[in-house]
């Protein structure tokens, strides 16, 4: 039998985690994740982690294991990942990743460029450079050194641009030099399954969440980090908006609100990306044995 990697994605609310937990038991295999921000410890009620009892059932990775302050990427993802899944192929036919970030989803499933890895000195100086020159600075800096990235890149996105930036710096070349996209071919065969829902009952699954979010203790994780608010991994729906309440700029049900109505646009611009990639197979998640039976049905 070919390994597969059962790949579950879909916008963010609508359903993955629980339908993971059914595919993990059924299959006896473990959770890779696939969400960019649960891989961080200290971001535990924000980024809507599986539970203590569902990751007591079900073994996990790649949540909590990072600290606020380490260095990931996309890259180091993907090279992580494709020895895990060495060695649950040892023993498994199947391996199941999940996620809403489509980076990484890509990274693992296409590969990535191999882009030079920032050394600690260059990472230092650029975040230094962004908070006493700003964002705007920077974008005409990286239009100088690289137009054909310029032109492309996310400008209101200082992650982006930043770390563009790092890569002219410390190599002396454009960051699109390094940018050749080619796919790679894997050892294992791909299933992906994406996850869909009417849009006014994924809407009001995430007007729900971020509600139990609240109640959970989301403003006090988002004071909790406050001090740390600067890091890229808190450019995050859930705690930038916090962050403008206790700094005093909106008031609490506003800002509630707006990670609510941005959340949802989150959702829309996931729903854009899937539409690029046919090789995914829509379900609704509560069509838990269908979906079971279409991937056994492959093999």
């Amino acid at each position: 039998m070919e390994k597969t990697l059962i790949v579950i994605t879909g916008p963010t609310a609508v359903g993955k985690t629980a339908l993971c937990m059914d595919l993990a038991k059924h299959f006896n295999i473990p959770i890779i994740n696939a969400d960019s921000r649960q891989i961080y410890r200290e971001l535990k009620i924000g980024t809507a982690r599986p539970s203590n009892k569902q990751m007591s059932e079900v073994k996990h990775y790649f949540v909590g294991t990072l600290g606020m302050d380490d260095y990931y990427s996309a890259s180091l993802y993907e090279q992580q990942v494709l020895t895990l899944l060495d060695e649950i192929f040892k023993t498994s036919d199947y391996a199941l990743l999940s996620g809403g970030s489509m980076m990484y989803i890509d990274a693992v499933c296409n590969g990535i460029d191999d882009i030079p890895t920032i050394d600690d000195e260059t990472r230092a100086t650029m975040k230094k450079r962004l908070l006493m020159e700003g964002l705007e600075s920077l974008c005409e800096e990286l239009r100088q050194r690289d137009p054909e990235y310029y032109e492309i890149v996310d400008k209101h996105n200082p992650r982006r641009v930043v770390h563009a930036l790092e890569i002219c710096v410390m190599t002396g070349k454009p960051y699109s030099s390094f940018r050749k996209q080619e796919k790679k071919v894997r050892p294992f065969r791909i299933i992906k399954i994406g996850l869909t829902r009417p849009r006014e009952e994924l809407y009001k699954r995430i007007n729900r969440r971020v509600d139990k979010m609240m109640k959970d203790g989301l403003l006090e994780e988002a004071k909790e980090m406050y001090p740390k608010r600067e890091v890229n991994a808190l450019n995050t729906v859930g705690y930038k908006e916090l962050f403008e309440y206790l700094k005093g700029k909106w008031t609490l049900h506003e800002a509630v609100e707006r990670i609510k109505g941005n959340t949802r646009r989150y959702a829309r611009k996931q729903l854009t990306w899937y539409k690029k990639d046919e090789q995914i197979r829509w379900f609704h998640p509560d069509d838990k044995e269908e979906i079971i039976s279409y991937i056994e049905q492959q093999n």
